[in-house]
């Protein structure tokens, strides 16, 4: 039921940032009379405004620039309240499948329902934290040379899963006190951001992991 209606919700993402840039791009060509009135808006300033527009006839390229813009912004409108309806859906489900992944610091509904997809969609991988760290693309790899010993970021793996654990890790710097200490004191040991990235994302995967687990 989740990976059905996450897929919705990212479709219907996918299209609202579509229609929004669609809209940008109209107005680099709009009549300069609107495009001046509606450039230095806000986006929901601009997408309000343009789905007010009243067009009785397309005569002239200034209407039916109006009458292009006042479509794609009701289709905005109409994609951000099935957007809303899907994340409250996802919401109830995400806390029934697993209430202990919700109260994870960081992680929301979509980032639960991205987690609990791949863990779902791949079940093998659950025998171990490190499985589960692989899946998610966050497992360490060797990047030594010569008496250098270090490791680099996985690009491999769950794509979408790993998306999600780096945004957790930039909540969590910039809002978790435990997290930005330790941030701090790695700094001082000489360790590199994307090291500690790194390290904090093989540690909420192992968090979260334990959590799926139980």
């Amino acid at each position: 039921m989740i990976r059905l209606l996450k897929g919705n919700k990212d479709s219907a993402t996918n299209s609202r940032t579509r229609a929004i840039n669609q809209i940008k791009a109209i107005l680099v060509t709009a009549p300069a009379l609107l495009r001046e009135q509606l450039e230095p808006m806000a986006n929901n300033n601009l997408i309000a405004t343009c789905a007010a527009f009243r067009i009785a006839v397309v005569d002239c390229p200034f209407a039916a620039t109006k009458k292009a813009l006042r479509y794609l912004a009701r289709r905005v409108l109409q994609l951000e309240k099935e957007i809303a309806e899907l994340l409250e859906d996802l919401d109830q489900l995400t806390q029934q499948a697993c209430p202990g992944l919700r109260k994870t610091y960081g992680i929301a509904v979509d980032g639960a329902a991205t987690l609990l997809v791949a863990a779902g969609d791949n079940p093998a991988r659950l025998r171990s934290d490190a499985a589960f760290a692989a899946l998610c693309g966050v497992s360490p790899l060797p990047a030594s040379s010569g008496k250098t010993n270090r490791h680099r970021l996985n690009r491999g793996g769950n794509r979408q899963a790993n998306a999600t654990l780096h945004r957790v890790v930039v909540v969590r710097l910039r809002w978790h006190e435990q997290t930005k200490a330790y941030a701090a004191r790695r700094m001082e040991e000489g360790r590199s951001k994307p090291e500690i990235m790194r390290c904090l994302k093989r540690f909420i995967a192992r968090e979260v992991f334990h959590t799926l687990a139980i």
